[in-house]
């Protein structure tokens, strides 16, 4: 049965995830302040510090989505977060999305932090289907999801307006029986409980 109380640590060779707190806010806020990372994210709501300390305050007490930090094992930053939430407990699915502070860009970070919240996703939660939306002027962040294992399903046409632009949405979704036999060798998950805040 899926459980989202359980906040998990998940360790590969790269990063480990961690719940996310209102502590790591400090390390987050470039995601938020960055108008590249915004435009890639679609993001069209801005948040001061007061707020986001009240989001990530309140992750640790979600039953039903998982909120946790990325750290770079090799500097103990942490760089960004990856998130499974919109959970249709009746069909078994859960949306996906991950963001990185701009430094931590291209160095293969995402695509294993990816790999360790899917396979828990999978492994741990007992999920079927786990999707994203992905725009199209974001081409670097579709092949991190098609290296994790994610397949392209169709195009939501005209799904986000940026700046006056119409731009497309790809949605990819990877499912359970195709976890491991697509997506690749993913690094071992080590799961250890972790205090909610």
């Amino acid at each position: 049965m899926t459980d989202f109380s359980y906040k998990p640590t998940l360790t590969g060779d790269l990063v480990v995830l961690r719940p996310v707190t209102e502590a790591d806010v400090p390390a987050l806020l470039p995601l938020f302040e960055d108008p590249e990372v915004t435009r890639l994210t679609g993001g069209h709501t801005s948040f001061d510090e007061a707020a986001l300390a009240r989001w990530y305050g309140s992750r640790g007490v979600q039953d039903d989505r998982l909120d946790l930090a990325v750290v770079e094992r090799a500097t103990g930053r942490v760089v960004g977060e990856a998130v499974l939430n919109a959970w249709d407990p009746d069909n078994e699915s859960c949306a996906f999305r991950i963001a990185f502070v701009p430094d931590a860009v291209g160095r293969g970070l995402g695509t294993e932090a990816t790999r360790l919240i899917v396979g828990h996703g999978f492994e741990a939660l007992g999920l079927y289907r786990i999707w994203l939306e992905v725009y199209a002027f974001n081409p670097r962040a579709r092949r991190a999801y098609e290296k994790a294992g994610f397949r392209a399903e169709g195009v939501l046409r005209g799904a986000l307006l940026w700046e006056g632009e119409r731009v497309d949405a790809t949605v990819m979704s990877v499912l359970a029986p195709e976890w491991g036999r697509d997506s690749g060798s993913a690094p071992t998950a080590i799961t250890s409980p972790f205090p909610s805040p």
